[in-house]
């Protein structure tokens, strides 16, 4: 209901504005995953194939003071019902002045600075059923205000409603297993998913270094995961506590050195733990006098709760490289390795794009499990080793 009203009140500003500078851009995307193993659970689908569309519309009018963006997306998708889904990725008004600016609306907003995982990154929720590397976010009904001083800027958050994450569904993959039942979910508040959520943060620019402060109180965004019972198969119930999360970002350059850092703290009356990525990228430019740049990235991660973590991520290295051909297609990859500090288990995926024209994008994305037969952490995923091939449309 509170999502509704936020939107309407959004929608009246809108056209009660003169209509014009409205743009409109965005993209319609083919997807297929190959599979190159049998499934763990006989009832997760092979091969797959999705189409996807996220059209964008942007709005400006008071010499560019006021703006109103609206993202909607879709997918639909032939395996998972439960990948077959919509959203609005925002829908919102944005006021600027010259030393505050406000943003009433769904909307999304992104704090971090690693490569392997953004801790820090609480305010939307994930949309797991898009990605594993949890990069995609749902839309967040919001109320932003950011002060604009000399001595750094200051985002006050108030978010009404509370967005479940999104699961793979009985025939997703790739999914953990058990597999995650919604109909379960429970929450620690007695409002559930209508809490009403607080969030601060500080960022300035000191020098060559980027920090950010931040501080949230609310749903937690990560669910506890219980073994449950459901219609006579054992999955797990999502539980969403009441927490409290103090972040730090850091991001320094010096050089072709860029040292980066994300730490965390949360406290709930259920789960409390610290965790930290952080390490650095190298970049060599023009490799033998071409525009060619070659990027070393080294990350460590960190979660106090060990092996009892809810990410495979407890105690891990990344290793990377990264190339950008800075050519006019854009070309650029990315190959990723997290080798778990205390077995053998490893992460290897690739990520690459190349622009086609002035209006086509071939992407690829490719991930192989290397389990550890000790390695509870990443069993799930053993058998899930996939070449993710999209090609998008961009107007």
């Amino acid at each position: 209901m509170r999502k509704g009203l936020v939107a309407s009140a959004v929608f009246l500003l809108v056209i009660s504005s003169p209509l014009q500078a409205v743009s409109w851009r965005g993209n319609v995307t083919v997807q297929e995953r190959l599979f190159f193993q049998d499934p763990a659970d006989p009832r997760q689908h092979g091969n797959n194939f999705s189409i996807a569309a996220q059209p964008e519309m942007y709005h400006e009018w008071d010499e560019g003071k006021q703006t109103f963006t609206f993202i909607p997306f879709a997918r639909l998708d032939q395996g998972d019902n439960k990948r077959t889904h919509a959203d609005i990725r925002e829908l919102a008004w944005s006021y600027i002045a010259r030393d505050y600016e406000w943003t009433v609306g769904i909307s999304k907003v992104y704090w971090g600075v690693t490569e392997a995982r953004h801790i820090v990154d609480i305010i939307n929720q994930t949309d797991l059923v898009e990605e594993l590397d949890q990069e995609d976010k749902l839309g967040q009904p919001m109320i932003n205000l950011t002060l604009i001083r000399d001595w750094g800027n200051i985002d006050l958050f108030v978010l009404p409603g509370f967005r479940e994450r999104t699961f793979a569904g009985v025939k997703g993959r790739p999914r953990i297993i058990p597999r995650v039942e919604k109909n379960l979910t429970s929450y620690e508040s007695s409002q559930e998913d209508k809490h009403v959520d607080a969030a601060v943060r500080w960022s300035h620019v000191v020098g060559d270094m980027d920090i950010g402060l931040s501080w949230f109180h609310g749903t937690s965004r990560e669910p506890i995961l219980s073994p449950a019972e459901y219609n006579g198969e054992i999955v797990l119930a999502p539980f969403y506590q009441i927490i409290d999360q103090a972040g730090l970002d850091l991001q320094l350059t010096k050089g072709n050195w860029l040292w980066k850092l994300e730490a965390i703290n949360l406290d709930g009356n259920y789960v409390s733990y610290r965790q930290a990525t952080g390490g650095f990228e190298y970049t060599f430019y023009g490799i033998a006098e071409t525009a060619t740049d070659i990027g070393l990235v080294v990350e460590y991660l960190y979660d106090s709760r060990g092996e009892l973590a809810t990410t495979p991520f407890e105690d891990d290295f990344l290793t990377g490289l990264r190339l950008t051909l800075n050519d006019e297609q854009s070309t650029d990859a990315l190959l990723g390795v997290i080798k778990d500090k205390h077995d053998d288990s490893y992460l290897i995926s690739l990520e690459g794009s190349r622009r086609i024209g002035d209006n086509w994008k071939l992407s690829i994305q490719g991930s192989k499990f290397l389990v550890d037969g000790l390695d509870q952490s990443l069993k799930s995923f053993a058998e899930d080793d996939f070449l993710q091939v999209e090609l998008g449309y961009y107007f």
